[in-house]
């Protein structure tokens, strides 16, 4: 879409929530690169903003609920840990948080992210911010608000900078050190089911992932990697195909 060419948008686009959402998902599919487009292409300021917040609304609508993510990110922590706690019930899912967090910063700063997303989908000011830099004081995790990750990943030590419109799926495991992001726009890496990512590797731009994929330590991904395939180097290249 040029400069000259206006989006369209019928008045009352933006007058809830529910209609900035749709709203959103009608623009992804007809102009997949809307994020992208020059404050030209719009015919108001209140369409850009009214955009800016259908485009925000429609990220905090997928965050996961807060006991199903807490749970699975639970089991994904018992696995990696090669703990045979079981969670059968939800007494013994909340002993099990408690000595997870006991244990391992990394459990905190995931809950809380967790917890942050659901203040953030039901508009809650000043505490998600709050949250955030917690877990950035304490334990040296950065998540970004437009991040959606999946219930069920495991992050051994921490130390992740995760930011922009990113998506990581259930059994991703987060290697300390890892950037997941951007290098420009707003849309970052889709990453899959899964995911080894290994210690100090980034992952920049907006590419895809594939499942079962395994990014090599120190690792710099720039383009697609394919399902079930390792990649090491900078740039990161493939070396095997499982």
């Amino acid at each position: 879409m040029s400069c000259d060419e206006k989006l369209k948008l019928p008045p009352g686009s933006f007058d809830t929530p529910e209609l900035k959402r749709k709203l959103a998902k009608e623009l992804h599919a007809k102009h997949p690169g809307t994020l992208k487009l020059p404050k030209e292409a719009f015919q108001t300021r209140e369409q850009r903003n009214g955009l800016a917040d259908a485009l925000r609304n429609e990220r905090y609508a997928r965050y996961p609920k807060l006991w199903e993510a807490l749970e699975a990110d639970t089991r994904a922590f018992l696995r990696g840990r090669g703990e045979e706690h079981e969670v059968q019930s939800r007494l013994s899912l909340l002993r099990q948080i408690a000595r997870l967090s006991w244990s391992t910063d990394a459990f905190v700063g995931l809950a809380l992210y967790r917890v942050r997303g659901r203040l953030l989908a039901r508009n809650v000011p000043v505490l998600p911010q709050v949250l955030h830099r917690a877990c950035m004081a304490l334990f040296q995790m950065s998540i970004g608000d437009p991040v959606v990750i999946e219930p069920g990943i495991y992050i051994p030590h921490g130390q992740v900078v995760i930011d922009g419109r990113v998506d990581i799926g259930s059994g991703t495991v987060l290697a300390p050190w890892v950037t997941i992001g951007l290098t420009r726009g707003t849309v970052g890496p889709t990453i899959g089911h899964n995911t080894l990512v290994g210690t100090g590797a980034k992952i920049l731009g907006a590419l895809k992932v594939g499942d079962h994929a395994r990014i090599g330590a120190n690792a710099v991904v720039v383009d697609d990697v394919p399902t079930k395939t390792t990649v090491v180097g900078a740039p990161a290249r493939p070396v095997e195909k499982r």
